[in-house]
């Protein structure tokens, strides 16, 4: 039997969320020429994508949009891989985006590659952060923060153009 959703973030509310996040980064990178928008795949990536397109609306300087490939389940024994040319990384400003931070873990196993270039700076976002950390993470731009229970489970689902949180 499946469990009852409760929704956290309708599509509405996501995208002012996603909006407010875009605003606060072209602030705090207002100076840069180009900045650099990684996804975790695969939802993380979703929300690195509706990042990206407001930030290309509202910010001067270019977006790349940067797909980040690793195993969730097995972050150790699985290289992680970038969409992107790691020799192009030096210099850049990051913007590491994940949909859901909870133990940290898959945050900190994303960060390693750029922490092996020589980059500017990164920042992390979330769409939702649930407050369960296990590793010494924490996010600078966050949609949403929530304390829930460790049963309770948080979605962030894609369809029809539409973008919904969920807490089960």
């Amino acid at each position: 039997m499946d469990q009852p959703k409760t929704i956290l973030l309708n599509h509405k509310q996501a995208m002012q969320r996603i909006n407010r996040i875009a605003y606060q980064i072209y602030e705090d990178n207002a100076s840069e020429k180009e900045l650099i928008v990684a996804g975790i795949l695969s939802s993380g990536y979703e929300v690195a994508k509706l990042l990206s397109e407001v930030l290309q609306e509202i910010t001067p300087f270019k977006i790349h949009l940067l797909e980040v490939k690793l195993d969730k389940h097995s972050q150790v024994a699985s290289a992680i891989k970038l969409s992107l040319e790691s020799s192009l990384l030096p210099g850049k400003s990051i913007v590491l985006v994940d949909d859901v931070l909870n133990s940290g873990k898959t945050m900190m196993y994303a960060l390693k590659p750029f922490l092996e270039s020589d980059i500017k700076k990164i920042r992390t976002v979330v769409l939702v952060d649930r407050n369960h950390r296990r590793y010494p993470i924490a996010a600078d731009y966050v949609g949403l923060s929530l304390a829930t229970t460790m049963q309770e489970h948080v979605t962030v689902e894609f369809g029809n153009q539409e973008i919904n949180a969920f807490l089960s």
